[in-house]
């Protein structure tokens, strides 16, 4: 069964992470440095034996990893299936479960052995700084796991696009600059998840002040036909300032995104900021709806999914084995069946999700060194979508 956890707003998770930060010691990191801090190197096992792996995760018993995907319970199933060791997957959005580790973690009582984390920011600014999470690379897989993806430790990339009715314009995607959903004609009909409650929108918007800028500057060039002049401190922030005040519809989740924009009954013309996850409606419930492919200066964003071990795990073997599992095509292949890059090298991609069929180029990517940058800029970009949307 899939258990969905309320949105917390990561004002109070920022909050309830520096409450709950460890300090049974002296040298235990305060909330205020643990972003500074050094970010501790992964745990590499060089003599891995998966076969003594596998029998210490048996005698340890079942094991328990969150989510913010329900893909996360068919992993569970082929898990078990596999190595014969019970595994429950729970969905659960991202900031509720930093706080939830974070807290089990001060307690002593830590239920969650491993999780999938959309939020680098929190992962590398604050839960493994403060050891409550913490890296763990399989030794067998390491050369097929690019450096820069091995810690923190890199699953998989997914992505959001903007998408419409293939059915209400047959023609092709309504819109073709990211600026068309500034103008009027446009109010009201961006349907997206709130930012306020979803950290790899609000992770985007900053990494977009952070590298993006000239793109959105030369795409505003290529519709108007003049530059931008904007009083704000840049082309990401006027281009979110416009987007805000242009009467977004906000939702908590993709699922009642895709139904706004993709359902059979649907008579209006909407465009979907959703995960590409959600294109598996087209085939499910008989949806219609596709990628605005050619939209300038990108389609959407990819954003990284990263795996990591509660650090005081009781079932530390079969945590390492989970991560082992996902890190292969066998494991991830289920998080991945409507789109998405495996963070190992050699897994290839499964399917192409309608208009979306060059990833590299089409996206707009996170950096990975930006991943503290978004931490600090978050309550930042926050206020700013708040004033701003009203």
């Amino acid at each position: 069964m899939r258990r969905t956890r309320k949105i917390v707003p990561l004002a109070l998770l920022a909050l309830a992470v520096a409450a709950c930060a460890p300090s049974t010691g002296p040298d235990a990191p305060s909330s205020a440095t643990s972003a500074e801090q050094p970010l501790p190197g992964p745990s590499i096992d060089a003599s891995l034996d998966l076969d003594a792996l596998v029998a210490a995760a048996k005698k340890e018993g079942g094991l328990l990893v969150y989510d913010s995907s329900g893909d996360i319970e068919e992993v569970a199933k082929a898990f078990t299936a596999k190595y014969g060791i019970p595994m429950e997957g729970v969905k659960s959005d991202t900031p509720q479960t930093a706080e939830k580790m974070t807290r089990e973690h001060a307690a002593g009582n830590v239920t969650i052995d491993a999780a999938m984390y959309e939020d680098g920011g929190v992962l590398v600014g604050q839960l493994i700084p403060q050891g409550v999470a913490r890296t763990w690379v399989p030794a067998d897989l390491k050369d097929q796991i690019p450096a820069e993806n091995r810690n923190p430790l890199l699953a998989l990339s997914k992505a959001t696009v903007f998408a419409y009715n293939t059915k209400l314009s047959p023609g092709g995607c309504p819109i073709k600059n990211v600026w068309d959903l500034t103008e009027p004609e446009w109010a009201g009909k961006l349907v997206m998840q709130d930012p306020l409650g979803k950290p790899t929108v609000l992770s985007f918007f900053t990494q977009l002040d952070a590298h993006g800028n000239q793109a959105l500057e030369q795409a505003y060039q290529a519709k108007y036909g003049k530059p931008l002049q904007t009083q704000e401190k840049s082309a990401a922030y006027e281009w979110v300032k416009r987007i805000s005040a242009n009467k977004p519809v906000l939702t908590g989740s993709d699922e009642d995104i895709s139904a706004a924009v993709g359902a059979p009954n649907a008579t209006d013309k909407k465009i979907g900021f959703m995960s590409i996850s959600k294109f598996r409606n087209n085939e499910d419930k008989g949806y219609a709806q596709a990628t605005c492919e050619g939209m300038a200066p990108f389609v959407g964003f990819s954003y990284p999914k990263y795996v990591a071990i509660a650090a005081k795990s009781k079932h530390p073997n079969a945590a390492k084995l989970y991560v082992h599992f996902i890190m292969t095509e066998e494991g991830v292949k289920h998080e991945i069946g409507e789109g998405g890059v495996s963070g190992n090298s050699t897994v290839k991609p499964l399917v192409t999700p309608a208009g979306l069929s060059d990833w590299k180029g089409q996206l707009f990517h996170t950096d990975p060194a930006g991943l503290l940058g978004d931490l600090r800029n978050r309550q930042t970009v926050s206020d700013f979508w708040r004033v701003n949307h009203g």
